[in-house]
């Protein structure tokens, strides 16, 4: 089960790269989700997968019994959730108005720091 989770990672990682490296804008945004997503299933992965297990301890028991899914990359997951969706909400807003101010979603294009020679943009 883990090699194909390590699959998975590494084809989303490829693909966030892929996606980055691209000169649009709304591209590089959905890198970037990918790329969070391959963190996250990389840091549930670091929980140890286990087929049920929950991370309980027994009446008495300093400790779970036996391999237990650890409970810590599971809640920071939730966490970086949480924050990924408002990376990419307040990501899509920003594009949205350099799209409605600049009418262009390719970085190429977007030179209103580094204008050309001559004025022109």
């Amino acid at each position: 089960m883990e090699a194909l989770l390590a699959l998975t990672i590494g084809v989303l990682v490829a693909t966030a790269v892929y996606l980055m490296l691209a000169r649009n804008i709304l591209r590089f945004i959905f890198g970037l989700v990918l790329f969070s997503n391959a963190a996250n299933l990389t840091i549930f992965v670091s929980g140890r997968v286990t087929v049920g297990a929950p991370p309980l301890i027994p009446v008495g028991a300093d400790a779970p019994v036996g391999d237990v899914a650890n409970a810590l990359p599971q809640a920071l997951v939730l966490t970086a959730i949480v924050i990924g969706f408002g990376l990419f909400a307040f990501a899509l807003v920003l594009m949205f108005r350099a799209y409605s101010s600049l009418g262009t979603l390719y970085s190429d294009e977007m030179r209103v720091a580094e204008p050309r020679e001559g004025g022109k943009t």
